[in-house]
């Protein structure tokens, strides 16, 4: 489940930025002049057809890759249903993919095969949408099956794929609600909404409503909302609109119109007054959220109240961070956001408070500085940060043509909305025209208390269908189109620092990436957690800027800033407009070569990391990833740290400033390092840049990893691990596999696909199709320069805890020899892996990251260009015996964490091998 376009982007720049803004406590800079920003409103060309029945079609065509977007809008949403029956649009997502009349397979197996990419469904309050990016060449077969499931579903709907999906959902509510601060998701939705109100419910509805939907019901609702005169479909990419509109005519024409619909209008159910609850969950931190119910989107109110909430609680520059996580350290986390729905919207307001601290303290600073800018309004500067961020989400949209957030997802969410695909330009304008004044008028209309007309349409009369298209054969399926992949040109600066450029010009934006060779095997045992804590402080302040200053910089550059620390390498990544790349470059290099490691923002965030291990070590999918590197590798490994990286809480606790300050000198160098540029930029004209940028970086010795070869476990082991009232239990299993640039890496990945790497792979079709135990399963492969961990990990209903680890037992014998790949599966596994390549390199973060990999684990630089052939050469005898001697059923080690007075008795009782006891930090237990 997601939520539409334009709260998606907001919801993102927030998710990115982590939290809040200035406020009473910390007035913006007015001394300095305001520099507006002149950030262009992207265009999105696109053609329109109405089909005979009703169908919307949308086409823009963008041919920078052999690659279509199919994205199908269903206008209709959990507030489309009614009391008694909640969950039912959700539930009907699940059940479009099991099968067609003439497509009756899972959808997702299917699409895999064909090499789709950004596959997936989604339902919220207002919509449902399906979509799927497939090569050029399989277009036909993926229109072929998306409307076959829209006019062609009941015939083979039974009660065996009802079961069967309402099991999946309700695993999937269960894994929801077991998630931190899952409780509060319809605490949430009843109490702010008065009863009866279409979104007084959650999308994924009640287990009792679920338990009681008959095929009447769901044949029902079929019938009534999903007719293509309800529905806008969207194909974007390497298509023309006459080509687009020849297909959807022939494989969408013969499909009836649905009946007249009833459309529900604007209802926001303003509250007067204050209303409180309380609620307890099993987490480390106490958390306040805050709720307004506003207008919705497509009105004039939404774009003043997403801009007051970016001032608010957007992001590092916002008032709340400011006063309460940097000043006060009240909070961990403190955002705010408005999300506008299609009838109403609400503006949150959502406080993380700091382990130890006083939440209601917290919650009265929080409205100290709502009450602030709403009596004065934000200043001219906030107000233009806000407007670049926004503008800058909107301008990145142009290099994606489908999933969520790509173009084609926003072409579908403002004609189902407003019927005007271009509506976001509308919504832009509001944004760049908006005042200070205007703002606060909103914040005052809106956020200072509290905290139906029905309009009926004529039905068409002249929908017809056309001439009945022959569905007893698909389309026949196409081959994987050719990559046309930018070059790796190379460069060294004068200082050492190696740089790779590979240009991609589609959109005016370029991608930095500097990979130091580090991360978490560069940590000691004293000192686990110093990697990751020294790549965050890298943005809290150099010796010429504070961190707010870094910040606002960024933010005014329209940038994205990032460190990612992993087990072999920190990455430190700026995506930034071409138009304002030399003041987010300087501001990049500032950050990279001269960080202050700053004492209190130093002793902010070990109390930040703190507060992180504390999380992982309340969630049972975190809690296991903290240890299983340890029980694999052993104490004192590089390797031996938690999957995140946080460390101890006692490595961290004894961190000092100097140990920051060594550890950033001894390892970032620019000798130790190389810079990876991908976008709208040529080496010519980077190069002088990056020489001005990085002048002052003198290289020098580094220090080397030490990273021991470990022999596998003689036999097999199974830890189990206590979290007391856990609804499902988590499964691991791990064994230890060849390093990532291991020669036959290519084809262990297919042999993983077929295991556990796919939504069709075995141990998925087994514990979630075939059984319904889980909401879904997986096994991958963990990159490292060194050995590495081959993990599958199952959350499970408590119930089946002993049955599924009996299942993956077999599984795991199973795919080692005892049932071995057939050609069919081999095949399946080789078209998805082939046909998907081509989706893998759309954006320029997308091509950064693949390219990353060559650079970060030395692989081949020819790794992609012949991915495709290594794939294709494997044989069901080749496959079969990489399986046999890379998966060791009898070197595995297992980790169950769940709720052992209830899962204990039935996992010994299995005998797989010798059971221990952990604690949380793997430590025995007797």
């Amino acid at each position: 489940m997601t939520m539409s376009l334009r709260r998606t982007v907001l919801a993102a720049a927030i998710a990115l930025l982590s939290a809040g803004a200035t406020g009473a406590a910390y007035a913006a800079d007015t001394t300095q002049p305001v520099a507006k920003s002149d950030i262009a409103i992207p265009d999105i060309p696109y053609t329109k057809f109405v089909l005979k029945n009703g169908l919307t079609l949308l086409v823009h065509e963008d041919h920078k890759t052999p690659v279509v977007a199919i994205n199908t809008w269903y206008h209709v949403g959990s507030k489309n249903e009614k009391p008694g029956k909640t969950g039912f649009a959700h539930l009907f997502e699940h059940l479009m993919f099991s099968g067609s009349e003439n497509f009756n397979q899972t959808y997702l197996n299917a699409l895999e095969r064909i090499g789709a990419t950004d596959l997936n469904g989604t339902t919220n309050g207002d919509r449902t949408n399906y979509f799927q990016n497939v090569p050029t060449s399989m277009l036909d077969y993926a229109l072929f099956a998306e409307s076959d499931r829209m006019g062609h579903l009941l015939g083979v709907l039974d009660q065996k794929k009802l079961d069967l999906q309402r099991g999946v959902v309700q695993n999937e509510k269960r894994l929801g609600e077991n998630r931190p601060y899952g409780v509060t998701r319809q605490l949430l939705a009843e109490n702010t909404w008065p009863v009866g109100h279409p979104y007084s419910w959650t999308t994924i509805g009640s287990m009792a409503d679920l338990d009681a939907a008959s095929m009447t019901d769901v044949q029902d609702w079929f019938k009534t909302n999903y007719g293509p005169n309800n529905v806008t479909l969207v194909l974007a990419g390497d298509i023309t609109p006459e080509q687009a509109r020849e297909k959807v005519e022939k494989y969408y024409g013969d499909i009836p119109a649905g009946p007249p619909l009833a459309k529900q209008q604007e209802w926001i159910a303003k509250r007067t007054g204050t209303h409180r609850g309380t609620v307890q969950d099993r987490v480390p931190q106490a958390r306040i959220y805050r709720v307004w119910n506003v207008p919705g989107t497509d009105t004039a109110t939404e774009p003043l109240l997403d801009l007051a909430a970016q001032v608010l609680g957007g992001g590092k520059t916002s008032r709340f961070y400011k006063r309460l996580v940097y000043k006060d350290q009240l909070a961990t986390d403190a955002s705010a956001f408005n999300s506008g729905s299609e009838i109403a919207g609400q503006f949150y307001v959502m406080l993380t408070a700091r382990p130890g601290a006083d939440s209601a303290k917290m919650e009265r600073a929080g409205d100290e500085e709502l009450q602030a800018l709403i009596k004065t309004g934000p200043t001219a500067a906030e107000l233009e940060l806000a407007k670049t961020t926004i503008l800058a989400q909107y301008t990145r949209i142009v290099e994606r043509i489908g999933g969520f957030g790509g173009k084609s997802d926003l072409l579908a969410s403002c004609t189902t909305y407003t019927g005007n695909p271009a509506c976001y330009k509308d919504y832009l304008k509001a944004i760049k025209a908006a005042t200070p004044a205007q703002v606060k008028q909103a914040m005052q209309t809106w956020l200072t208390d509290g905290d139906y007309v029905l309009d009926v349409q004529p039905y068409p009369t002249n929908l017809t269908t056309t001439a009945k298209l022959d569905r007893s054969q698909p389309p026949a399926l196409g081959k994987a189109s050719a990559l046309t992949l930018p070059p790796m040109q190379k460069a060294t600066l004068s200082n050492g620092l190696k740089v790779v450029l590979a240009e991609r010009h589609a959109a005016a934006l370029v991608d930095f990436s500097l990979i130091v060779d580090a991360g978490y095997a560069s940590d000691t045992q004293k000192t686990e957690g110093l990697a990751s804590l020294t790549g965050r402080m890298l943005e809290e302040g150099t010796t010429s800027r504070s961190a707010s200053a870094i910040s606002e910089a960024f933010e005014a550059a329209g940038a994205q800033f990032a460190v990612y620390t992993g087990l072999d390498s920190v990455t430190v990544s700026l995506n930034t407009l071409k138009a304002t790349l030399p003041k987010a470059l300087a501001v990049y290099a500032d950050v990279i070569q001269h960080p202050a490691f700053a004492p209190n923002e130093l002793e902010r965030l070990k109390k930040d990391q703190l507060a992180a291990i504390a999380r992982e070590k309340s969630n049972p999918q975190a809690m296991g990833l903290r240890v299983l590197p340890q029980l694999l590798f052993g104490a004192g490994h590089a390797y031996a740290v938690p999957v995140s990286g946080s460390g101890t809480e006692a490595g961290v606790s004894g961190l000092k400033r100097d140990d920051l300050a060594q550890y950033h000198q001894s390892w970032f160098k620019p000798n130790n390092a190389t810079l990876l540029v991908v976008g709208d930029t040529t080496l010519a004209e980077i190069t002088p840049l990056l020489e001005k940028a990085f002048a002052g970086w003198k290289p020098g010795a580094a220090p080397k990893k030490e990273i021991a070869t470990v022999a596998p476990p003689a036999k097999p082991v199974v830890y189990l691990m206590d979290k007391p009232g856990a609804q499902q239990s988590v499964i691991y299993g791990v064994q230890l596999a060849p390093p990532r640039n291991a020669p036959e890496d290519v084809e262990l990945g297919v042999i993983n696909d077929v295991f556990g790497g796919t939504f069709s792979s075995r141990i998925n079709m087994n514990l979630r199709e075939d059984k319904h135990w889980s909401y879904g399963v997986n096994a991958r492969l963990w990159p490292a320069v060194g050995q590495r961990m081959y993990l599958s990990a199952s959350p499970v209903q408590t119930d089946k805890t002993k049955e599924s680890l009996q299942e993956l037992v077999t599984e795991y014998a199973n795919i080692a020899g005892k049932r071995p790949i057939t050609a069919a599966e081999l095949a399946d596994a080789q078209t998805n892996a082939t046909l998907s390549l081509a989706g893998s390199f759309e954006t320029a973060g997308q091509l950064a990251s693949r390219y990353g990999n060559i650079i970060r684990y030395q692989l081949p630089e020819d790794y992609y260009n012949t991915f495709t052939a290594k794939v294709t050469a494997l044989t069901p005898d080749s496959a079969n015996a990489l399986a046999a001697r890379t998966i060791a059923p009898n070197q595995l080690v297992w980790l169950v964490v769940g709720d052992l007075s209830k899962v204990e008795a039935g996992v010994r009782s299995l005998n797989i091998g010798e059971v221990r006891k952990i604690d949380v930090d793997g430590k025995p237990l007797p």
